[in-house]
Order: structure tokens, then sequence, then C-alpha cells
């Protein structure tokens, strides 16, 4: 397999599957209203698998693999988190109640798994033959991180998206949910029974959309880092794994991030720099644990002058 030799990729994936088996199959079988406690609980476990998983990297494949895998961990995290207060626009339009989106979050990670293999198969081809594409993808971090970083933070209205407009039109869609069912059987006009998609498969189309629209940045952003597909694929989906869980919890309180967009900006352009820095201008490669230093000092920089600008900011009243 691409890279590494197969029973590594097997091995991941078994990891991924004994999680998501131990999730649904243990932890949420039958439906609740995930809590903050819960929530945080479940990200806890999930980032000590993916720090273990990291340090089992590290041992196996050397000092640099291990950091670039952190690194990429934390950057696919960070960029992640503007995915949080998207899902929670999208659980709102469609009315999706919390006892109900743990099973939305759920089998979207399952699309995220297939979604993300294709992306980061397409790009780990196109940098192996195309070495001149890191050079695209890292003026395109620039420009991106310079478009965040004065970009206001409004988002577009649900309703409005042209893909729900579609989906409207063309599917046949329940007015009301059906407990935790994507698709019903319903007479129509005629009296005959039709299959037809509840609210809770549009929320599931919109999710994975949004997680492809993400990946846009995330995706060159960790090639930027490591053209190694396996670092670049197991540190993607663990972050994505670990946010999924965390989101109960931070849906809750991402207002309190409201300057985190600017330190992912910065980081942008500093993961699409030092690109130019190395090959272009000479400067050599920055050392993968610099570079992890680095990103980690800008994160906390944006998450501790969040809070620290937020912390009389009431929350907001929260949809769905």
């Amino acid at each position: 397999m691409v890279g590494k030799p197969a029973w590594m990729w097997l091995a991941f994936m078994g990891v991924v599957l004994a999680l998501l088996v131990l999730d649904l199959g243990v932890l949420h079988r039958d439906q609740h209203e995930i809590g903050v406690r819960e929530s945080l609980l479940l990200s806890s476990m999930y980032i000590a698998v993916a720090l273990i998983f990291g340090g089992w990297v590290w041992w196996e494949l050397g000092q640099q693999s291990g950091v670039e895998y952190l690194t990429g961990f934390a950057v696919e995290k960070s960029l992640a988190m503007d995915n949080v207060f998207v899902i929670a626009l999208i659980f709102g339009y469609f009315a999706i109640p919390r006892a109900l989106q743990h099973r939305v979050l759920f089998w979207g990670i399952l699309g995220v798994i297939v979604l993300r293999a294709i992306m980061i198969g397409a790009g780990a081809a196109l940098v192996s033959q195309y070495g001149w594409v890191l050079y695209i993808f890292a003026a395109f971090l620039i420009l991106t991180g310079v478009k965040m970083f004065f970009a206001g933070d409004g988002h577009s209205d649900i309703g409005k998206n042209p893909l729900v407009k579609w989906m409207r039109r063309h599917l046949r869609v329940t007015d009301q949910l059906h407990g935790q069912k994507f698709f019903v059987r319903q007479p129509n006009s005629s009296g005959r029974m039709v299959l037809s998609a509840t609210p809770l498969f549009l929320a599931l189309v919109m999710i994975e959309i949004a997680d492809v629209i993400f990946a846009v940045d995330s995706v060159p952003a960790i090639f930027a880092i490591t053209t190694d597909p396996y670092i670049v694929y197991t540190s993607n989906i663990f972050a994505i794994l670990g946010l999924r869980a965390l989101y109960f919890a931070l849906a809750a309180v991402i207002h309190r991030f409201a300057y985190l967009k600017q330190a992912l900006a910065v980081l942008l352009v500093f993961i699409g720099g030092k690109v130019f820095a190395a090959d272009l201008l000479g400067l050599g490669k920055i050392p993968p644990e610099w570079s992890l230093a680095i990103t980690a000092a800008i994160l906390a920089a944006g998450v501790f002058w969040s809070l620290w600008k937020t912390r009389d900011a009431a929350a907001p009243t929260a949809s769905g």
C-alpha cells in the first residue's frame, strides 16, 4: 500500500474500527443526549489513543515522523474547530435534537474516512509525480490565511445553500423527523408507499459537504508539513475523530474562541511560507520539532487571547 507496509495500514484501520465499535456499539448503543462531561470524557479517550498511536509512529518510523504526526494532528484539529460552528448551524437549521446529533456525527465519520482517503491519495499522487504542486499548495495556504485573517465572522444561511435547495427539489423529504431514521416509507398523494429522506439525512449530507470544503484547507496544510501519505492520513483521521467527540462540549463554548480564526490564519501563512523559505529562498528546511513548537505557540496565543477578550461574554442561545 501507499508508502508503508500493508500491516501498518491494517493496524491503523483496526484501531479506528475498534474505536467506532466501542463508540456506537457499547457507549452509545441507546440514543441519548450527550452532555458536556460525557463529551469531554469521550474526547479524552480519542486524544489519548491518538497520542499513543503517535508514540508508536515515533518508535516505529523515527523522531521526524513522530513529530510530523503530532504537528499534523495539532494543525488538523485546530483547523477543524471552525467546522464545529458550521455543524451547530446545520443542526439548528434542521432542528436536530441533541439526542440524535451523535448519530449524525458518527455516520458522518464513515464518510470522512472515505472522502479524506480519496483526497489525500490524489494529493499524494500529485506531489510524488509533480513536486512543484507543493508550491501551489503553499501559495494557496498563504492566500487563504491572509483572506481568513481579514474576513468577518459571518456564516452563510444554511437555508439558502444551493445543495439544500437542490435536495429539497429533487428528493422526497419528510417535513418532520422520524426518530433516528435517515429514510422512511410513507404514502404519497396517490396512496402508494414511497421511500422518503428525513431532515436527519439532509443534515448528514450537509455535514459531509462541509468537511470536504474544510479539507480543501487542511489537506494542503498537512502536505506542506509532510508528504508521507501514512502520516497525513492517520493524523487527519485521529484529529477528526476526537473533534467530533468533543463537539458537544465545544458547541456550548465556541463563542469563547472568537480570535482563534486569526491564529489559524497566521498558522496557514507560516506553514505555506516555510515551504518557500526552505526551497526557493534557500534558508533550509525548518526542523520538525521547531515547526511543532511554533505551531503550538501560535495556537496557544490564539486560544489565550480569545479566552481573555471574551471572559465576560455570555453564551449564545443554542438552537436545535
